[in-house]
């Protein structure tokens, strides 16, 4: 069995290259290290990224390949396209971003999960890196109830997706429609969706091999986002109807259906 590469965490970052992770488990690439901004963004502008739970180190994962989501190729059915017009909802973005991460690790939501990676330690990190304005959420509310939402971390063009939840049927599903809205405004390139899952496939992602994926997110993250970005919603059009097509609460990240 080849060895697994440790990172030693009293170096600055350092990967080996992606190429080298294992084909057992798939995409395994190296262990050790630290969850500080700085190793996560050296991390995910290479195209890897931490999965690991409490029984383990840290672990360096960039599967080959790789499931994406281009802004624009996101299906949307009829159902939910009804769901999305439905003026029983509204959308932020940034406003709550604690309470995603803690929904996405609440194994209440995952009854055929045993536990959860998003540990103690990987929350910590990622609110930090929320903090430096690295790490963003889209949060669907009915009245003050949180009912769906997700978290990632944006590097220039790229969104890495980390995860989702649902309080109530369909409440991710409306959260990545209108994401892919914001990001087919914002010029974005992909979102990186990290492993093969037939539930983002029927939603329209599809697998890249690594040398394209990481061709992709080079350039991708070599760009500059809009300084607006994050901080203005765009209505998907399918939400446009009548008086409310740009209805806002008082913040420009929110939006009222």
């Amino acid at each position: 069995m080849t060895a697994l590469p440790w990172l030693d965490p009293r170096r600055a970052p350092h990967f080996p290259d992606p190429g080298q992770a294992l084909e057992e488990p798939p995409g395994l690439l190296a262990a050790g290290g630290r969850l500080s901004p700085e190793w996560l963004l050296k991390a995910y502008s290479a195209g890897i990224f931490p999965w690991y739970d409490e029984r383990s180190p840290i672990l360096w994962w960039s599967p080959d390949p790789r499931m994406v989501l281009l802004p624009g190729e996101l299906h949307i059915s009829s159902r939910l396209a009804r769901r999305l017009r439905r003026p029983d909802y509204r959308i932020s973005l940034d406003q709550a971003f604690d309470q995603v991460i803690a929904a996405c690790a609440d194994t209440r939501l995952r009854p055929d999960q045993e536990g959860t990676w998003i540990t103690a330690e990987m929350r910590d990190a990622y609110q930090t890196l929320h903090q430096l304005g690295h790490a963003h959420s889209i949060e669907v509310w009915q009245g003050d109830e949180l009912i769906g939402g997700l978290y990632g971390v944006g590097i220039g063009r790229a969104f890495f997706g980390e995860s989702m939840f649902s309080r109530q049927r369909d409440g991710s599903k409306i959260a990545m429609a209108w994401l892919d809205t914001q990001f087919q405004a914002w010029g974005m390139a992909l979102m990186d969706c990290q492993i093969d899952n037939p539930h983002l496939r029927r939603m329209g992602a599809r697998n890249l091999p690594r040398e394209d994926f990481l061709a992709r997110i080079a350039r991708a993250t070599a760009s500059t986002l809009p300084k607006q970005a994050w901080h203005r919603l765009h209505v998907p059009d399918c939400c446009r109807s009548g008086d409310n097509s740009d209805r806002q609460l008082d913040k420009p990240e929110t939006w009222q259906a």
